[in-house]
């Protein structure tokens, strides 16, 4: 299809772009000279706008679009590592490049193009980048790019075009940090073709080559090498690349064919190489390229975009070779842009906007905008050079703010800009949806939005308006270049200080927390750990919280247990902390001496319960993603009274109310403390626990023993005792007695044990206590779970569960555990508890005795698809 074809993406943006006023327009080109090489010192007008700053910013827009492990240049603070296994699915480090748009998915064609353009705009303006001090910014992000290529480029007929799945990427709105998804990569070779992403791919790498041959030839060199195999490929395989991958038709069809990238990439390669075959090449393409439609004119009412690159050819090959034949249809292109052709004309909205296309209107007229600088400074027709120029002019100016709504179409510049982007990563949502938070976290700095779709000036900030506010890396390439000779023409400083590192807008990651259930002796808290980090956005995989309180009166630590009901991560445990409490105040940071704080110990040892949450990745990825929440439940068989815990201040305290936000509990990643305040400063205990008493040994069977101790003590309290038959650790105790099971009958055994406390340290060994077994095997008891489906509807099921105690001896409870993809919403004649997939059922206090033979049976409901978990096991309890 020629130029005149129109390709239409999935949800896909691209906008309009922007002009001078006409009168300033006029003045402007009657008395400026064209400048095609001037420094500042040849500038005849104070610029319109800062191009400098608008240069800068739309440099830095494609650092904000890096995947994988970011360059220690990278200037987005709020950006981290993302899609760190591309390629782990073929074998090959596909990581890095640049994801599209607001989306993540790395689609090769248009990344090529924008690097194509990029560069093109430093070959013919590279002392623009440098008297704007942007040069450095230019290389690092062509280097960027240009290495992703290499990666994707392992042999000379492979080239991989794409990694992420379209359909599956684009169902999910969350930071690229967080993502979750298979990420397949795709790839073209000799067997279905891909002339036109790897020509493409072939200009992007000899272009840049030209850009980086005067401070790295060796890199040069690398990229040429590429470019050539590309080229090679391309211009035999002659085939499209949405024939391999398939995918990418949706998105990024090729519909103007392959043939003018063969062109395009000849072109560049002569201009890397000055090997004339290139430019022979080129040539001999011409006549393959697009025409309107019944002529035997060469297209000109379209424009250069990532899908046609017939016009750049135009004009290269006319600034290559001097044809008129290439002229004229630069002329005929950049005419219709302008004047008008035969009647015809690109639409101008009244405030000067050139539309072309609603998707991108902003992108189209850019790309316009910079050929025609290039074309202007190559020609002598003065009419046309000033024809051209001023066009260009007018839409770059259109695009930062000369418009009718006095507004900038350049995130983070100039007057009025967007605010919205179509862009997952800065929108910063946690949830998975594209209206939470209701205000974009991040600002884009540089990106150029869609703009306008129709030719009316009318545009409207909305996030999920698609056409408007897409942003991508090819809306911005065209742009970028041409921002490059206007500040070459006019000036305009870059921004001083530029980037300023970004501030939160709260806390990232936290916990909520409230009371669950009160009752004598004990306290239920219900606490939250929220993920809503993004700056940048990162996935809490070794979590955990803490809940302080302290022991009443004589209560000890052995008079606490802690239990959970429903827990999204591990079971509660007890520990010991070695720390000051706090005395209450108005902030959590006490600003009294040592010895007023030393009198706030609430009359008893610290201790707190540990919620393990490592294991599950909490990310800012959706409303269950971004969450855990656990139940837990403080019982004392001492006395009991919650309110002067530390942990427990702040925190709404009628049952069944609201969690809030609290610093009184502490969140962990590993070892390093990433929210709330503990109850006082930390103390280092090196004091190891007292030698524990010699175990007496009683109900000796041929298998069993049960071992008994007296307590150990500790500055601060025993957390455990580690149990030992000889030299071999064989268990671990947090109470005073141990039964030793699996013995052999008719042995003798020597057992000792350890105290251990919160710190780590520990006690001197025991003494120990010789026993010999019986030759008598023991009684045994056990007992299995047999799962039945007992009904089963759309999108969830019944099922019972036999429980049989299959022992010689009763058992006094039981405990059934398997893994589940549902979620239990209904069970009887059984206690549930869920860690991730993890499900236990206990019995209940009627059911769980069962004599040698007899059964008891619980059932639920489930959401999800029935199914007989393999393994399902069964304890005595």
């Amino acid at each position: 299809m020629g130029a005149g074809g129109r390709r239409r993406r999935a949800r896909r943006v691209r906008a309009a772009l922007p002009v001078r006023r006409a009168a300033f327009i006029a003045a402007v080109s009657l008395v400026l000279p064209l400048v095609t090489g001037a420094g500042p010192a040849a500038r005849a007008a104070e610029p319109a706008f800062a191009y400098g700053e608008a240069l800068q910013k739309s440099l830095w827009f494609y650092e904000a679009q890096q995947s994988g492990e970011l360059p220690g240049w990278n200037r987005v603070s709020w950006r981290g590592d993302s899609a760190m296994n591309d390629g782990d699915d073929v074998g090959v480090d596909l990581t890095g490049g640049w994801y599209d748009a607001g989306d993540h998915v790395k689609f090769g064609f248009p990344m090529a193009f924008s690097a194509t353009m990029l560069a093109w705009g430093a070959v013919e303006y590279r002392d623009a980048y440098e008297d704007s001090g942007q040069l450095t910014h230019l290389l690092n992000n062509l280097r960027f790019v240009n290495d992703y290529f290499v990666k994707a480029h392992p042999s000379p007929n492979v080239l991989y075009g794409q990694v992420g799945n379209g359909g599956t990427d684009h169902a999910w709105w969350g930071p690229a940090e967080a993502m979750g998804m298979e990420r397949p990569a795709y790839r073209i070779d000799a067997s279905c073709g891909g002339s036109d992403l790897a020509g493409e791919t072939a200009a992007a790498m000899a272009a840049s080559s030209i850009v980086f041959r005067p401070t790295d030839p060796a890199y040069a060199d690398t990229l040429v090498t590429h470019a050539k195999q590309l080229y090679s490929f391309a211009d035999t395989v002659r085939r499209k690349y949405t024939e391999c991958i398939t995918d990418a038709s949706s998105y990024y069809n090729s519909w103007s064919g392959y043939n003018d990238e063969l062109v395009w990439g000849a072109i560049w390669l002569h201009r890397a190489t000055d090997d004339a075959s290139y430019l022979a090449k080129a040539e001999a393409g011409y006549d393959d390229l697009g025409n309107e439609p019944q002529t035997s004119t060469k297209s000109y009412k379209w424009t250069i975009a990532w899908d046609d690159k017939s016009y750049g050819a135009y004009v290269l090959l006319h600034k290559l070779t001097g044809k008129q034949r290439y002229l004229d249809d630069a002329n005929r292109w950049l005419d219709w842009w302008t004047v008008g052709v035969n009647g015809s004309k690109v639409a101008y909205s009244p405030g000067g906007q050139a539309v072309l296309d609603r998707w991108g209107s902003l992108r189209y007229a850019a790309n316009t905008a910079f050929a025609a600088l290039v074309h202007s400074d190559s020609i002598t027709d003065a009419t046309r050079k000033a024809r051209y120029h001023d066009f260009a002019v007018s839409q770059i100016d259109y695009a930062l703010g000369d418009n009718p709504r006095g507004s900038s179409y350049v995130i983070g510049f100039g007057n009025n800009p967007p605010e919205n982007p179509h862009h997952r990563t800065a929108h910063g949502s946690w949830s998975d949806q594209i209206t939470n938070p209701e205000r974009t976290r991040h600002t884009l700095y540089g990106a150029l939005v869609g703009g306008p779709p129709a030719p009316d000036d009318a545009y409207t900030d909305e996030r999920d308006d698609y056409v408007m506010n897409e942003v991508a890396t090819d809306y911005n390439a065209g742009f970028t270049s041409a921002l490059a000779r206007l500040y070459q023409e006019y000036g305009g400083a870059p921004a001083a200080g530029f980037p300023q590192e970004e501030t939160p807008d709260g806390p990232e990651l936290f916990v909520e927390a409230g009371v669950n259930a009160t009752g004598p002796g004990f306290t239920e808290i219900k606490a939250i750990v929220r993920n809503r980090s993004a700056w940048p956005a990162r996935v809490l995989s070794d979590g955990s919280l803490r809940y302080y309180f302290t022991l009443d009166g004589s209560t000890t630590a052995s008079q606490i247990t802690v239990s959970s009901a429903y827990t999204q991560c591990a079971q509660p445990t007890l520990h010991a902390e070695r720390r000051t409490l706090r005395p209450e105040s108005g902030s959590l940071r006490d600003q009294r001496g040592p010895s007023e704080r030393d009198h706030q110990t609430a009359g008893g040892s610290t201790y707190y319960v540990r919620i393990d949450c490592s294991g599950e990745d909490i990310a800012p990825a959706g409303q269950s993603q971004h969450r855990r929440e656990v139940q837990f439940r403080i019982s004392s068989a001492g006395t009991w009274d919650p309110a002067d815990d530390w942990s427990y201040q702040g925190i709404p305290t009628t049952p069944g109310a609201t969690p809030e936000r609290t610093e009184r509990i502490t969140l962990h990643s590993g070892d390093s403390t990433i929210w709330g305040e503990p109850p006082g400063p930390d103390v280092e205990d090196d004091t190891a626990p007292s030698k524990p008493g010699t175990p007496a040994v009683s109900a000796i069977t041929g298998s069993t023993a049960r071992l008994g101790w007296t307590s150990s003590t500790d500055n601060v309290g025993v957390a455990g005792y580690d149990v030992y038959l000889g030299s071999t650790k064989v268990g671990t105790a947090t109470s005073t007695s141990y039964d030793l099971i699996g013995l052999t009958p008719s042995t003798e055994y020597t057992a000792h044990v350890v105290a251990r406390d919160a710190a780590g340290n520990s006690s001197p060994p025991s003494g120990a206590a010789t026993f010999t077994t019986s030759d008598t095997p023991a009684p045994t008891s056990g007992c299995t779970a047999e799962f039945e489906v007992t009904n089963s509807w759309g999108g969830a099921y019944q099922a019972e569960v036999t429980v049989r105690n299959g022992g010689t001896e009763a058992i006094g409870g039981w405990r059934v555990a398997w893994t589940s993809q549902g979620s239990i919403t209904q069970l009887w004649g059984g206690r549930h508890t869920v860690s991730g997939s993890a499900v236990t059922v206990a019995n209940e206090a009627w059911n769980g005795s069962l004599a040698p033979g007899a059964s008891a049976t619980f059932g639920f409901v489930a959401s999800g698809t029935a199914a007989t978990p393999d393994p399902i096991s069964c304890t005595p309890a």
